[in-house]
């Protein structure tokens, strides 16, 4: 199905100390997050940004899209090539680096999917379906830095692992 999709989410602000922005120590980063329907998500800035390291923040998320976006993309690249995966676990990293003049910008993000799949002979299409599953994910394709794969397949029930290179 063809269309356009539109999300909505109410961001608020809670961190008003009782003097609002006064000054930049003054108020605190605290945010919460809504979507009708779903649980509230408390949110923060970065720690190095006078944030609160127990909360998401807005870096936290955005690789968190990425690294969701590419899993559910993948498991239908999979199912459309008939892998069956059993497992799949990403520990994906992003860098993002300050510009000097109070912004900056992610330079890239590496995900490290470690997939498990259920026999032998799909670990060569298991490894393929990276591509498809970058070509389809949404939040990597609305990005404007290089989302890499450094994949890794396994069979499940067999301690020998095969290594993919970067997707």
């Amino acid at each position: 199905m063809w269309g356009e999709h539109r999300y909505s989410v109410r961001t608020s602000w809670t961190g008003d100390r009782g003097t609002g922005t006064s000054g930049y120590r003054d108020y605190d980063r605290a945010v919460t997050i809504d979507i009708a329907g779903k649980p509230t998500l408390q949110a923060s800035s970065d720690k190095p940004f006078r944030g609160d390291a127990t909360k998401w923040n807005p870096e936290d998320l955005l690789l968190a899209s990425l690294s969701e976006c590419h899993l559910l993309s993948y498991l239908h690249a999979c199912v459309q090539a008939g892998v069956v995966v059993v497992g799949y676990e990403d520990d994906a990293s992003g860098l993002m680096v300050e510009d000097g003049r109070g912004g900056g910008a992610f330079r890239e993000v590496v995900l490290r999917p470690r997939v498990t799949v259920a026999e032998a002979s799909m670990v060569d299409a298991a490894t393929a379906a990276h591509t498809q599953a970058n070509e389809w994910c949404f939040i990597a394709n609305s990005v404007n830095f290089p989302v890499r794969h450094e994949p890794t397949v396994v069979v499940a029930g067999v301690s020998d692992a095969r290594a993919a290179g970067p997707a």
